[in-house]
C-alpha cells in the first residue's frame, strides 16, 4: 500500500498548485504563489490527521516517507518552472508570500510539537541503567 502514500502526495500537489494559482491570482501575480510550500503542509496536516485516527497503515507511512525524502530535489525542479522576476515585478507580493509562509509553517511546527508533548522524553541515565550504549 505504498502507492496510497504517493496517492496522497499526489492530491496534496495538485490542491497546492490550485491554491498557489488562485492565491496568486487574488494578488494580483499571474504566477503561482507558495503552491510547493501549501501542497507540504496539506500533506504534512493530512498524514497527522490520517495517523491520529489509525487511517495510515506502515505501508503507506513508507510512501509517505519517501516522498518527503524526495522534497528537495522536487522543490528545486518546480522552482526552475518559476517566473521569479514576473512574481517580483508583482510588487509586495513576493514579500507577502515569504513572510505568510513563514508564519503558516511557524504555527504548524508549533502544532506538531504541541501535539507530541504527550510523548515519553529521552534520558540518557536510563538507558546507563539499563547497560544500554547512548546515543550521541
Amino acid at each position: 500500500m505504498i502507492i496510497y502514500g504517493t496517492a496522497l502526495l499526489a492530491v496534496c500537489h495538485l490542491l497546492g498548485i490550485f491554491l498557489g494559482d488562485l492565491l496568486g491570482a487574488l494578488l494580483g501575480a499571474k504566477t503561482n504563489v507558495g503552491g510547493v510550500g501549501i501542497a507540504m503542509i496539506l500533506l504534512i496536516c493530512a498524514r497527522l490527521w490520517m495517523h491520529k485516527r489509525g487511517l495510515m497503515p506502515p505501508q503507506t507511512e513508507m510512501g509517505v516517507g519517501f516522498w518527503g525524502a524526495m522534497y528537495i530535489p522536487v522543490v528545486v525542479a518546480m522552482a526552475a518552472q518559476q517566473n521569479v522576476v514576473s512574481a517580483l515585478r508583482g510588487g509586495p507580493v513576493a514579500l507577502i508570500a515569504a513572510l505568510g509562509t513563514v508564519l503558516v509553517c511557524a504555527l504548524c511546527i508549533n502544532l506538531i510539537n504541541r501535539s507530541e508533548r504527550n510523548a515519553p522524553e529521552w534520558e540518557p541515565e536510563a538507558d546507563a541503567k539499563r547497560g544500554q550504549p547512548q546515543s550521541i
